[in-house]
C-alpha cells in the first residue's frame, strides 16, 4: 500500500509539471483533491484497514497531500510568473518616443454658445430668469394668445403629457410666469431646454432655447432692432449684418424673422447659406397686446418686444456645422475641435 501511494505521488508530480495554464491546473486539482479525488479517497478508506495500520497508513497520505497542495501552489505561481513576463514582452516600451499630450476636458459647444448668449444679454443689462420643462397648456400656448383651436399650435409639434400637461415646446411660458409677478420695467432672458416632436439634420426632439422679453413704457421696434443687431454683431462678429422679415407668431404683432449676413461666404453665397447670402437665426417681434390681458398690464401704458432663438441654431451657424445631431453623438473627434 504504501508503494502504491509513493506512485500515486510521483504520477501526481509528473502531471503537476504538465500543466502550462490555469485551466489545467484546476483540472488537477479537482482529480487529486477535489471531493471524489485520489488523495480525498485515499483518506476516506482509512476507514477501511484494521486500526494498528491507520496512523502509519494517514500519516503518509496525508504527507502526499501537503506534497501535492505545495507542488500545486509552485506551479501555480510559476504559470502566473510565465504569463506575466509573456505580457510583458508583448508590450514593451520604446522610450525613445515622444511623450502622449494629456487630454484636457473642453467644454460642449451647446454650453459654450449658451454662455455667450447669456454674457452678451447680461452685459445689455438683461436679468436671467428659469422656469418649469413640465408646462400647463395653458401658460405654453394660452397665455401667449394661442388658444386651444388656434392653427398655430400644429406648428408647435408638441408632447403632450395630459390634457392640461405638455413638455414645453418654447421658453416663452416663463415670460407669462414672470409678467404675472412683476411690474414693468421687465428685461429678462429665458435659456433652457425645450422639446418638440422632430427628428431630422436641422431638428432635434429635445433642443435649447433663449427667449427675450423687453416691457416697458414707450418701447418700439427700434428698440428691439437695436438689440438684435448688437447682439448678432457681438456673437458673430462686427461685421455681421442684419436682415428683418415680416412674420407671424401669436404673440407678437408686427413680427419678424432675423438674418444675418452668412459668416462663411460674407454674404456671397455658399452652400451653407444656399447661395442667399443670409442665414436665419431668430423669430422676434412686438408683444401682442392680447397677451397683457392674461397678467393685467395695460396695453395703452406698456409695451414690449419678445424674440426666441435656437441655441443649437446659433452654434450650427456660428461653427458651420450642417447636421444638429453631431451636438448630441458626443464623438470626441468632433467635441475635441471646440
Amino acid at each position: 500500500m504504501k508503494e502504491n501511494l509513493e506512485q500515486i505521488l510521483q504520477k501526481a508530480k509528473e502531471e503537476i509539471r504538465n500543466c502550462h495554464n490555469p485551466f489545467e491546473l484546476d483540472k488537477f486539482r479537482i482529480k487529486y483533491l477535489g471531493k471524489k479525488g485520489v488523495v480525498t479517497q485515499a483518506l476516506q478508506n482509512l476507514g477501511k484497514i484494521p486500526p494498528e495500520m491507520r496512523p502509519g497508513r494517514g500519516k503518509i497520505v496525508n504527507r502526499m497531500k501537503k506534497e501535492i497542495e505545495d507542488a500545486l501552489q509552485k506551479q501555480k505561481l510559476e504559470i502566473k510568473t510565465a504569463e506575466k513576463t509573456l505580457q510583458l514582452d508583448s508590450e514593451q516600451l520604446d522610450v525613445t518616443l515622444p511623450g502622449r499630450r494629456l487630454l484636457s476636458g473642453k467644454k460642449h459647444p451647446l454650453t459654450q454658445t449658451m454662455e455667450k448668449i447669456q454674457e452678451i444679454f447680461l452685459r445689455m443689462g438683461f436679468e436671467i430668469a428659469q422656469g418649469p420643462e413640465i408646462e400647463l397648456d395653458y401658460y405654453n400656448f394660452e397665455a401667449l394668445n394661442i388658444p386651444r383651436d388656434h392653427p398655430a399650435r400644429d406648428m408647435q409639434a408638441t408632447f403632450f403629457i395630459t390634457d392640461e400637461v405638455v413638455l414645453r415646446t418654447h421658453t416663452s411660458p416663463v415670460q407669462i410666469r414672470v409678467m404675472e409677478k412683476k411690474s414693468p420695467p421687465i428685461r429678462i432672458i429665458v435659456p433652457g431646454r425645450v422639446y418638440r416632436c422632430d427628428d431630422d439634420v436641422r431638428r432635434s426632439p429635445m433642443f435649447h432655447q433663449v427667449e427675450g422679453l423687453v416691457v416697458d413704457e414707450g418701447i418700439t421696434f427700434a428698440h428691439l432692432k437695436s438689440v438684435l443687431t448688437l447682439f448678432a454683431q457681438q456673437m458673430f462678429g462686427p461685421q455681421t449684418k442684419t436682415r428683418f422679415r415680416p412674420s407671424y407668431f401669436p404673440f407678437t404683432e408686427p413680427s419678424a424673422e432675423v438674418d444675418v449676413s452668412c459668416i462663411i461666404c460674407q454674404g456671397r453665397g455658399c452652400r451653407i447659406c444656399e447661395h442667399s447670402g443670409w442665414l436665419e437665426i431668430l423669430g422676434a417681434g412686438m408683444v401682442h397686446p392680447a397677451v397683457y390681458q392674461f397678467v393685467n398690464y395695460d396695453p395703452e401704458r406698456y409695451t414690449g418686444f419678445a424674440f426666441g432663438m435656437g441655441v443649437e441654431r446659433i452654434a450650427m451657424v456660428k461653427y458651420g456645422v450642417d447636421d444638429i445631431r453631431l451636438f448630441f453623438e458626443n464623438d470626441i473627434r468632433f467635441l475635441e475641435q471646440f
